[in-house]
């Protein structure tokens, strides 16, 4: 879909692809994980082809979002690097939730609370990249102390929750941001758009064009 006259870009057809891949892989692994956390969630086992399928799938389903995020965080994490602007937006980030994006340090191409998201995300995926291979069985769990491989699982569990409670608050803010679902879908926003929500970033953006 080509950018309509007068808006910007702000994510490519490859940012977009991998971000939408990323979402798909993140809920195919979340809940055929879910269906181990607890024996009331075992029913999404279900979705899966029962408990023998859930349990050989949930690894690879797991790969594959860790993948898409690692492509898609190879290309954003330089426009995440938290700066002095960044420390001080975060502490009017109430005035933010209120609505006085006016009163806050000018915002890059992403805000300092996008950026800490970034990185959470970050580290719980590589928690749970890290966590899932030792205790991953029959392949590679064998090659470890039994102690680590216990500890391994609940860590993986406390990851995966961080991980859900951080993507449940990524979806919410951008629904509260007006224009931000469009951006990643169609791959553009009005110029308004950015102008109020990341000044920086237009001035950057125009001044290059």
């Amino acid at each position: 879909m080509h950018t309509p006259p007068g808006a910007i870009e702000r994510y490519s057809y490859s940012d977009r692809a991998s971000h939408w891949l990323l979402a798909i892989g993140f809920f195919l692994a979340g809940l055929s994980g879910l269906a181990f956390f607890h024996p009331s969630m075992f029913w999404l086992t279900n979705l899966f082809g029962g408990g023998p399928w859930t349990r050989i799938l949930h690894p690879f389903l797991g790969l594959f979002m860790a993948l898409f995020f690692i492509l898609l965080g190879l290309k954003m994490w330089r426009h995440n690097i938290i700066d002095d602007g960044d420390k001080e937006w975060l502490k009017h980030a109430g005035e933010v939730m209120a609505g006085h994006e006016d009163r806050t340090p000018a915002a890059g191409r992403y805000n300092a609370g996008q950026k800490v998201l970034f990185w959470l995300l970050a580290l719980c995926m590589l928690g749970l990249i890290v966590t899932g291979f030792v205790f991953w069985r029959p392949y590679i769990a064998p090659l470890f102390p039994i102690w680590l491989v216990r500890l391994a699982t609940l860590l993986h569990a406390v990851c995966a929750t961080g991980l859900i409670l951080l993507v449940i608050g990524h979806i919410y803010m951008s629904i509260w941001t007006k224009g931000s679902i469009r951006a990643m879908t169609q791959g553009w926003v009005t110029r308004a758009w950015a102008r109020f929500n990341h000044p920086a970033w237009y001035r950057e953006i125009t001044r290059e064009r």
